[in-house]
């Protein structure tokens, strides 16, 4: 008992200030005090004890200290499971839980009501009767914002949370210019929506009526952050819903623009494709009243949700490395989500993920739901197995502030608390925004077939401008004539520029991020079919090699890292036989000392899969990461390269961000094995192969896609080129598929060196990395440049079949004419798939004057690869094939049948089967 005496003489407040410290931190918490507070946490929770547990359970603890510690425990049920009782969703009924928060639930009764608690010190009402700590904590946790943070491990995290809430009892106190400023925006979002909907019935649009408070909140956080904290740029990723009110309300997209897109015009720009309205995007600049110029960007995207989010962080964290020099306080990365999607969609996981990691962070990202609470038609109970749509959240540990979208003052004070978070913290932040859908997944629906009890109380359901409105006029803010002046100078403007529309003759497609790309021309396909001068001095070439050969001094390096410094010296120094990796690496030197970045990231990238790369060496003592590029003495660009988390489709979008934001960087994305890219398939789809004619997006990202038959299996073998290759039309991207380190260092060089971008696909060798023949020698650098065609060398008079092939299909055939001695036979590499250079395969064709057959041979089963690509391309001569039959996976299993059926191809082309 004496151990405990401390306790008769504690202040309760004392107590149970150290008890609440206890429960958000208690490793802070003096030991005799922990020790004593688990064994009353022990005893109520009636587990097994300790012997020591038992001593404190047993204790005699003054009765009022006891209180204190139930009132704490009330305190932190409303902290942690306030939000399952608030008042946030505005035309349903809240799902109930239990257990509740009522008192009966921690030990105490309707007889404390009136007792004075020192707890109530913790949450800012002072010393006060439990009566009055129970209505704070509802005014707190209970009203139109519920907040979870309580699961955030960073007990900072939760103080300034606690501080935040306790301050101004989560509810706003805005002046009346601010509340008109706030009625005036969510005016311009109301009326923009019924004006739409009055002069285009039936159209698409997809409507932000039931979550208009979005704009704003939009609003309030880009005004905030710019004078507040003094943020520079913002980046805005959303999908269609309130993309159109957000475009006019946000970014001040002339109206008349988006009511010429509504009447169906052509665009204007014959050379695109262009795109729906509510799938374009935005760059604009504002000046703030203290002449402030804020960057805002809407990004494009297109109808597969979620797929925006890791392009707003690629484009996010290019412009914060190139544009602001790391500093990721002056940009501000918003992605705006719909419930269902953010629920139901994995990239939004893998997005979460790359959060916080080295090579992708942005310095927090402000994530906004539209939860409509209904996906399609798919009603939410239906669409999620957890709680919230937000859970995903609690991945990193983000704090979530769910808020009732009808409570505009609510829905600007949290997103503000959510500002205040991420620019504190750089931390991602997510506001669950729970309102409803006042039409169907798009205006043409008719929601009751399926929610028809939901869409009667929609009905009667007044718009939040009203709402607010009837609030303001309430208590004397303002009155009915000013509300009716806003509404009609608004909608003035808006008939005043759809007169204007009527005028206009076609739609335009207004670029995005315009300053980014003022240096480069969009190119067709002729300027591709170029052939631009790579070389790079042997001298310079040598410089690079020295530096990336020697371990730097103080440095101590794995033996066997040692062993590979010195294979690049021999290389360049003695042999003069480079092979793949080292040329890359001299790629990227040259590129650094030319004034370019260079990123590359994907899995395992900075050793690479097949252990050719080694572009991060680590101090055997230190573990410090080292890349000898970065050492360069003449390099005037930065090289970055991560291993990245085990994600495609979320690094992939990223990486297409980072190098629609910095054209002036090689930036590469890397698949672990090439069919590992299936899983990013809509961002090749939806933006690499599309974006410039839908958006005029150039895009100079590289993607490499290690392709090759070597008896390694169906999903180890095939990069699947025929997907891409039946992407490719008019000038949109470039595949190839070299088979010298040289082509490969100029096809990466001539990336750069153009005066427009293009995505290029490059196949990848796996067993030409070390292959004996795929060799280049210095002169090669210098002196060359890409080929698109390498021609044989063998006297072609004596050629009767002209095969022609690509990548490392051409070195077994090599092989096997070398074994059979057969001169009659010549193998032309096609280096360039897309776009062919017809005129130079028509020149190789024309040196061969006694054909008698011309051939395709390929690895591949004849229903993949290029096959199917070079029927339709290559109409010079008639082709015949050679390949596989047709099978449904691209390899066997059995390293055993693959020989059977590779040697099988090769006789095949040799017809000597």
């Amino acid at each position: 008992m004496d151990k405990f005496s401390f306790l008769n003489a504690a202040h309760s407040g004392f107590i149970a200030d150290l008890y609440d410290q206890y429960l958000i931190n208690p490793d802070a918490v003096e030991p005799s005090w922990r020790s004593f507070f688990q064994g009353y946490d022990f005893a109520n929770e009636k587990y097994s004890l300790t012997d020591e547990e038992e001593e404190t359970a047993t204790i005699q603890v003054p009765e009022s200290v006891t209180k204190e510690f139930k009132v704490i425990d009330l305190i932190n049920g409303y902290r942690t499971r306030g939000h399952l009782f608030t008042k946030t969703n505005p035309v349903r009924t809240r799902r109930q839980y239990s257990p509740t928060l009522d008192i009966e639930n921690f030990g105490l009764s309707e007889n404390d009501l009136d007792t004075v608690f020192d707890a109530g010190g913790l949450i800012g009402c002072g010393k006060n009767t439990l009566k009055v700590i129970i209505e704070h904590l509802k005014t707190v946790y209970c009203d139109s914002i519920g907040v979870e943070y309580m699961y955030i491990r960073n007990p900072k995290e939760i103080k300034w949370f606690q501080k935040q809430l306790n301050r101004n009892s989560n509810h706003p106190n805005y002046s009346v210019d601010s509340k008109k400023y706030i009625l005036k925006k969510l005016n311009q979002a109301v009326t923009f929506e019924s004006f739409l909907q009055t002069k285009y019935v039936g159209q698409k649009r997809f409507s932000l009526e039931g979550g208009e408070t979005l704009i704003p909140a939009i609003s309030s956080v880009v005004r905030n952050a710019a004078e507040l904290y003094d943020v520079d740029e913002f980046v805005l990723g959303m999908a269609h819903r309130g993309r159109l009110n957000t475009l006019t309300n946000i970014f001040r997209k002339p109206i008349r623009d988006v009511f010429s897109e509504f009447e169906g015009k052509d665009f204007e720009d014959l050379a695109i494709d262009g795109d729906v309205k509510y799938h374009l995007g935005l760059t604009t600049s504002k000046t703030l009243k203290n002449n402030k110029e804020l960057k805002m960007n809407l990004v494009p995207n297109p109808s597969h949700l979620e797929t925006v989010g890791p392009i707003v962080e690629g484009i996010a964290r290019a412009k914060i490395d190139s544009d602001y020099n790391g500093d990721d306080s002056k940009l501000l990365p918003i992605i705006v989500h719909g419930d269902a999607a953010i629920a139901g969609q994995g990239v939004v996981y893998e997005v979460t993920q790359m959060s916080m990691l080295k090579g992708y962070s942005t310095g927090g990202t402000i994530h906004i739901v539209v939860n409509n609470q209904i996906g399609f038609t798919t009603n939410y109970l239906d669409a999620r197995s957890s709680t919230y749509c937000t859970d995903v959240a609690k991945v990193t540990l983000s704090p979530v502030l769910h808020v009732n979208a009808d409570d505009v003052e609510a829905v600007v004070h949290a997103i503000e608390m959510a500002l205040d978070f991420r620019m504190t913290f750089k931390r991602d932040i997510f506001i669950d925004l729970c309102g409803y859908r006042k039409y169907g997944h798009n205006e043409g629906d008719e929601p009751r077939f399926t929610q028809p009890k939901l869409y009667k109380a929609i009905a009667k359901h007044s718009n939040p401008r009203d709402i607010y409105a009837q609030k303001l006029i309430a208590e004397g803010s303002i009155d009915s004539n000013y509300l009716n002046e806003i509404i009609v100078e608004f909608k003035d403007l808006l008939e005043e520029e759809y007169q204007y529309s009527k005028e206009v003759q076609t739609s335009k497609v207004r670029e995005f991020m315009q300053d980014t790309w003022q240096e480069f021309t969009r190119r067709k396909v002729d300027a591709m079919l170029v052939s631009e001068e790579t070389g790079y001095s042997k001298d310079k070439l040598k410089g690079i090699a020295q530096v990336v050969s020697t371990v730097p001094d103080g440095v101590k390096f794995l033996r066997k890292a040692e062993r590979i410094l010195n294979d690049r010296r021999k290389m360049v120094f003695d042999t003069d036989k480079i092979d793949w990796g080292m040329a890359e690496t001299l790629a990227y030197g040259s590129l650094l000392e030319d004034g370019f970045d260079v990123r590359i990231s994907g899995q395992d990238v900075e050793r690479g899969t097949f252990s050719h790369r080694h572009a991060i060496l680590r101090d055997e003592i230190s573990e410090d990461r080292i890349n000898l590029l970065n050492t360069l003495p003449n390099r005037k660009g930065e090289m970055s390269i991560y291993n990245s988390l085990l994600s495609e489709y979320g690094v992939l979008g990223f990486d297409y961000g980072y190098a629609m934001a910095h054209p002036n960087a090689l930036t590469i994305w890397e698949a672990q094995f090439g069919d590992f890219s299936n899983g990013a398939q809509i961002v090749f789809d939806q933006y690499l192969s599309a974006a410039e004619s839908k958006w005029k997006l150039q895009n100079g990202i590289v993607i490499l896609l290690p392709h090759g038959y070597e008896g390694q299996g169906s999903e180890h073998s095939s990069a699947r080129m025929e997907r891409y290759l039946q992407l490719c039309a008019n000038d949109n991207m470039i595949v190839a598929d070299c088979t010298t380190p040289a082509n490969f260092f100029h096809i990466l060089r001539r990336q750069m060196l153009r005066d427009y971008r293009k995505p290029l696909i490059v196949f990848t060798p796996k067993s030409l990395l070390r292959h004996p023949l795929a060799v280049s020698s210095l002169d090669e650098f210098e002196n060359g440049k890409f080929e698109e065609v390498i021609d044989d060398t063998i006297n072609p008079k004596n050629v009767k079949k002209l095969v022609f092939c690509t990548g490392k299909f051409y070195y077994d055939l090599l092989a096997e004419r070398t074994k059979l001695e057969r001169d009659d036979i010549a193998l032309v590499r096609i280096e360039q798939l897309f776009p062919l250079h017809l005129e130079k395969l028509q020149e190789v064709i024309n040196r061969y004057p006694a054909i008698e057959k011309y051939v395709w041979a390929q690895e591949e089963p004849q229903n993949m690869g290029a096959w199917s690509y070079m029927l339709q391309r290559f109409r010079l001569v008639h082709l015949e094939v050679a390949s596989q039959p047709f099978h449904a996976v691209p390899a066997a299993g059995s390293s055993a049948r693959f020989k059977v059926r590779h040697q099988r191809i090769i006789d095949d082309v040799f017809e000597t089967n």
